[in-house]
């Protein structure tokens, strides 16, 4: 709830000086009082503001653009004047309302007790709308796993702080940018932009410019500038997929922004100011990306403040029943068929795959099931689940040559991501053409071909 609410009086003159502590205590505010011939300006925090210019009206007109009183705030004066010209001079001035004193007395008072009340219910219902948003930012993640309470137990401390850097990691497929709208429309920034921004989808040259903008005339395309995601994302949340994708040239200049708070779009001479908060998600091991040589030593630590890992579906338990059971809910009214009910079967297939793919594998699946199935029913068959296999004959061959044994690694992979080659050879520190060659089997120049 709000505290007490303040009034302040800015005292252009000493007239009913003895006054203001009076209106104060009647309408419930807390006093403070400023006079305009100070150095320091008017302090904050009002929620009315009275000009007492008993006397010194004239000076009114002047005085009111130096208060920069903010919008929404009350401005009042009071003079000692009757004049309805007077009146009509300090409202087109800025002012919201003109009392003459004593005999405006009484409607003073109503008028500044009304705009106090204004102001606690709008206060009333910030405060709830963010008890509220705190309270549900995580009701659209699934799960009731100790494993996943953890991780949101963790996330949920640094919701009210929205200038804190947070990295979200896990496997590709566990909900990250799921989450990190969660810390961004739960938190203090929720009223501000989300940006969202995969480094791993465009080329560098492409990515500078859709951070960072450009002027016209940047580049041979730049017919028009354009603003770069910093600017679009003022004082909301930037979230960055997949950052360990960023080229190095980019790293340095993400490392400067987040430093400066600023920003320079390509072409230009001057920076801009941001205030943005980062939010970055990325499925690699980065202190071992940093080891390499791949990933700047002083991005990751400027990165690394807040760490939210986010476990594996194989390790969430009956979770994946309950993500079943809410895809099942979500497709049934998506593609107006009945929801079927997951039989022992269908839960004992969901329990036992590895689920290399995570929750994006496991929607899929079930989107796949429903629409391929006989109505209200779940074929076992569409839906791909099967259990892990554990055995030799998935084993690594061994002994055998090193060609036989980079094969076997590279299919066993492919397995292991759900045919995502992609993925797989990043697992595997090898290029996707080298992934593929692996693939197709071992030949006389395999062990020449080097680890890429």
């Amino acid at each position: 709830m709000p505290g007490e609410l303040r009034l302040l009086v800015v005292r252009l003159s000493d007239s009913f000086h003895d006054f203001w502590p009076i209106l104060a205590r009647d309408v419930g505010a807390a006093l403070a009082e400023w006079v305009p011939a100070t150095d320091e300006g008017p302090p904050p925090g009002a929620e009315v503001v009275v000009v007492a210019a008993g006397g010194q009206e004239a000076d009114v007109a002047a005085l009111l653009p130096r208060l920069a009183v903010p919008a929404g705030i009350p401005l009042i004066v009071v003079g000692s004047a009757t004049s309805h010209r007077i009146g009509a001079q300090v409202v087109a001035a800025g002012a919201a309302d003109y009392f003459a004193l004593p005999e405006d007395r009484d409607g003073l008072r109503d008028a500044i007790a009304a705009a106090l009340e204004r102001r606690r219910a709008a206060l009333g219902r910030a405060a709830l709308a963010h008890v509220e948003a705190q309270a549900h930012a995580f009701h659209e993640i699934v799960g009731q796993s100790p494993a996943l309470r953890a991780v949101l137990e963790r996330a949920a401390r640094v919701v009210p702080h929205g200038d804190a850097t947070i990295l979200i990691t896990g496997e590709t497929g566990t909900g990250k940018e799921l989450l990190a709208r969660a810390l961004h429309y739960g938190g203090p920034r929720a009223a501000a932009p989300f940006v969202e921004l995969n480094c791993a989808a465009l080329p560098a040259a492409l990515l500078e410019s859709e951070l960072f903008g450009h002027e016209r005339g940047a580049f041979t395309d730049a017919k028009i500038a354009k603003p770069g995601l910093f600017e679009v994302a003022q004082g909301g949340t930037m979230f960055l997929d997949e950052v360990d994708h960023l080229a190095p040239e980019l790293q340095g200049k993400l490392l400067r922004a987040l430093e400066q708070k600023s920003v320079r779009r390509l072409g230009a001479t001057a920076s801009r100011t941001v205030d943005v908060r980062i939010v970055a998600a990325t499925n690699t091991d980065l202190p071992t990306a940093v080891q390499s040589g791949r990933f700047r030593e002083d991005l990751y630590y400027r990165l690394n403040v807040v760490t939210v890992e986010l476990p594996p579906l194989r390790a969430r338990g009956d979770d994946v029943i309950l993500l079943a059971d809410f895809f099942l809910a979500k497709f049934s009214a998506q593609y107006a068929l009945p929801a079927p009910p997951i039989t022992p079967e269908v839960r004992r297939a969901l329990l036992t795959h590895p689920w290399p793919g995570n929750i994006r594998e496991l929607r899929n699946a079930i989107e796949r099931a429903m629409l391929l199935s006989p109505p209200s029913t779940l074929v076992l068959a569409e839906l791909g689940a099967r259990p892990a296999r554990v055995g030799s004959g998935d084993a690594l061959p061994f002994p055998a040559t090193l060609a036989d044994i980079q094969c076997a690694a590279a299919r066993a992979m492919l397995e292991a991501t759900g045919g995502n080659r992609s993925e797989a050879a990043r697992r595997l520190g090898i290029s996707r053409s080298r992934l593929q060659r692996l693939l197709e089997g071992p030949s006389p120049d395999t062990e020449a071909d080097g680890p890429n």
